[in-house]
Formats: C-alpha cells, structure tokens, sequence
C-alpha cells in the first residue's frame, strides 16, 4: 500500500496517476490525508493525557510522604479522570488507525509514468515481437482436439473428478508438463535465482502481505475452517518469506524462483476463449521473484523480461511483449510487461507471462525493509515474473509443432522429456 508521508507531499501527482487507471481517487487520496491528520491529533491527546497522569501520580507520592493527604485524595480523583480520558483516547485512536488502514488497503499502486493510458487490453502497447509464425498444415487442430487425438490431457476426466478447468495429464502430456517444469526452474537457477519450495496454502496476512487481499478475495479460494487460502500463484507465498525482514544493504539483491500449483476460481470465465487450456481454475507454474534496492529496481526489471525472453526464444514460439495500460494494470503494480504465445491453430495471442515491479507497495504492507547506507531503515522494491506459466506454453506448443505425422518436441526440452515426438 501506498505511505501516508509519500500520499501527502505527492498528493497531486498521485491523483493524476491513478487516473490513469480510470479511477477518480481525490476523495480516497484526500481522506487518508484526513485520517492521518486527526489520527496524530488524537495521538498528541493520548500523549498529553498519559504525561499528565504520570507527572500527577509523582506529586500524589511526593504529598502523601509530606502528610499533606486531603491534597492527594484531591488528586487521585483527577486522575482517575484522566484514566479514562486516556482509555477514550486509546479507543478513538484504534479506530483511526483501522479506519485509515482500511482505506490504505483499497487504493491502488500509482502506475509508473511510462504506462500508456488506456481502458482495457485492447489499449495495451505493444513493445516487442519475435519468431516466425508457423504454417500449419490443413487438418491442423487446436490443442484440446490434439489432447484428445493423443490421449495426453483428459478434460472430461478432470470434469468427472473435481470440475471443470481440471484438466487430468497422461502419459506423455504429463512428461512433457513435468520436463516444462524443470526446464524452467533450471533456467532460473542457472540466472542466479535460488530455488524454494513453499506452502500451497497460505494465511490471511500473507494475503494482504502481497495484495492479493482484499482485492482478489473472490478469485481465492477459502478453506473457511482453517482461514487459509490456496494460492493464486507462488508470488503470494515466496514474497512473504521476506514478511517482517529488516535487511541489510548487502543482502540486496535478492531473486528466488519457485514452482507451485496455482488455484483461481475465475469467477464468470466462459466461452470459446476458456476452452482447453486456455483458462484452469488449477495450473502450474514457475515463478521468479526479486527484492531490490529501490535504485535498481527498474533495471532489474528489464533483466527479468530479457530473461523470460530467452527461454521464448529456445522454445523457439512465435511471441510478443506488452506494456500494459492503465485500465490493465494490476492492483499492485506500477509497470507490467505481459509476454503473449501465438496459438497459431486458435489464430489468437495467448498470455504467458507477466513482469512486474511494485516498488514498496508490497513492501510497505510486507514492512519488508532494509538498512541503507546512512543507517536508516528504508523499504526495499519487489519485483515478480512468470518464468513461465505452463497451460498456455503447452498449448503453444502442440498446436505450433504439430505435424501430420504428431507433435514435435521443442529441441531444449528433449532432454527432459526423453522422446522427440507425440504420435
């Protein structure tokens, strides 16, 4: 979430940024300020209330050992109203302080001054595009009629067992999803990213931690008993390994990579466009994350999209890099790249990837720190990537090299799956 101090001394440029995400915030902007205003009001009351009692309880001792005893019970009476002028005080302050949070938590990240405006995805900027778009021949098929012809994902089977959007993979469709998996982890690794295993379930405040709540509370779902939540994507998880962390200058940078199943309940998703792969309530993975100092963070940025980058180029698929617009941009970022896979059977982009830096919003909720060279605590950047996520690189992928006589496997991946072709 966005620091009160920095609200007030940008209040301005702040209001203008967030319009460009089409939200009118002066009202929000303008009330935390308020908040905070009468939240130090009642501060400085406590305060004075609490000194008061103190400096009054000293002289009630001072004039009992004097004798002078009718002056102290005099006393003792105003403290006792002060004692509860303070508990009014302590009260009123709590829930100025919830008041305030709350508010915090509902306004947005401001969005980077290189976002483009714009309303939907159809305003997003295109940045970068590479590879050549392959010519299919005529009985070519999209992906879920391949997963079919060659029995190496079941959807039916997944509908029988949970649901729709829980897809079951067989065979060779499991091998080649599990040589994705480590292909890209070795990836990561080889760039210096340290690999975790985290939890797939996480508590409430690594939710708010993130920003996944309260924003994304209905895409979530909720083990209501526990009051856990099973995670929307690894980011959740491994950027609260660093929660409540006071870092050294030294220790940045920081970069993990993790792989975990995803769970989103894509509330409202139907259509031609969710068919197959193309949108799962259940999907893997992988995930790399940073923690930067702030003076670095945007070229760290561009070292993640260069990353994700060549791992589309040694997969050899045709794809392109969006900078995305103000009305697409996510809650907690202020600059995403969104990398998209052409699904050449389907003649349709296909999201694979998205890059972002969050500067301290994340941190300011995490209270993820560091201290800087002065000594004073300051809050580091986060910075998040898919690396990648596989539904749609796996449908890229058999629908980009299927041939007549099967699936062709992408030559880095060979190693990993053990065979070259799915006929």
């Amino acid at each position: 979430m966005l620091q009160v101090a920095f609200i007030k001394d940008n209040k301005e440029d702040i209001i203008a940024r967030l319009a460009k995400r089409n939200i009118d915030a002066t009202e929000m902007i303008n009330n935390a300020i308020a908040f905070d205003e009468e939240r130090k009001a009642l501060q400085t009351s406590l305060d004075n209330s609490k000194a008061e009692s103190n400096a009054l309880s000293k002289e009630i001792g001072q004039l009992f050992k004097s004798g002078e005893v009718q002056k102290a019970n005099l006393l003792k009476e105003k403290t006792t109203q002060l004692k509860e002028a303070t508990k009014t005080f302590e009260q009123e302050l709590n829930d100025k302080v919830d008041s305030l949070s709350e508010l915090l938590y509902k306004i947005p990240n401001v969005p980077n001054e290189i976002v483009p405006a714009g309303n939907t995805d159809e305003d997003n900027e295109e940045t970068f595009r590479e590879g050549d778009i392959p010519k299919l021949h005529s009985d070519a098929l999209p992906h879920w009629e391949l997963a079919k012809k060659y029995n190496i994902i079941d959807f039916e089977l997944g509908n029988k067992i949970t649901g729709a959007g829980f897809p079951v993979y067989i065979g060779k469709g499991a091998r080649l999803q599990r040589a994705l998996i480590a292909y890209f982890l070795d990836k990561n690794t080889a760039a210096g990213y340290t690999e975790y295993q985290v939890p797939h379930l996480v508590n409430e405040a690594s939710g708010f931690g993130t920003g996944q709540l309260p924003d994304k509370e209905g895409q979530m779902y909720h083990v209501t008993l526990d009051n856990l939540y099973l995670i929307p994507t690894a980011e959740v998880p491994a950027t609260n390994v660093f929660r409540d962390t006071l870092l050294n200058e030294s220790d940045l940078p920081i970069g993990i990579t993790g792989y975990t199943p995803c769970f989103r309940r894509e509330a409202g998703s139907y259509g031609a466009h969710v068919r197959g792969l193309n949108r799962l309530h259940q999907f893997d993975k992988v995930e790399i994350l940073r923690v930067e100092h702030p003076n670095n963070s945007y070229q760290a940025l561009d070292g993640m999209v260069n990353h994700v980058k060549d791992i589309l180029k040694e997969l050899k698929l045709p794809y392109r890099i969006l900078k995305l617009c103000g009305g697409d941009l996510g809650f907690t970022s202020a600059l995403t790249y969104d990398f998209e896979v052409f699904s050449t059977a389907q003649d349709r982009w296909l999201e694979v990837s998205s890059v972002s830096n969050f500067e301290t919003f994340q941190a300011n909720r995490l209270k993820l720190r560091f201290k800087n060279s002065e000594g004073k605590n300051e809050l580091c950047h986060t910075l998040n990537g898919s690396s990648l996520a596989l539904p749609r690189i796996l449908a890229g992928i058999l629908e980009n090299y299927q041939t007549e006589e099967g699936i062709k496997i992408p030559e880095v991946l060979q190693p990993y799956t053990g065979f070259d072709m799915i006929s």
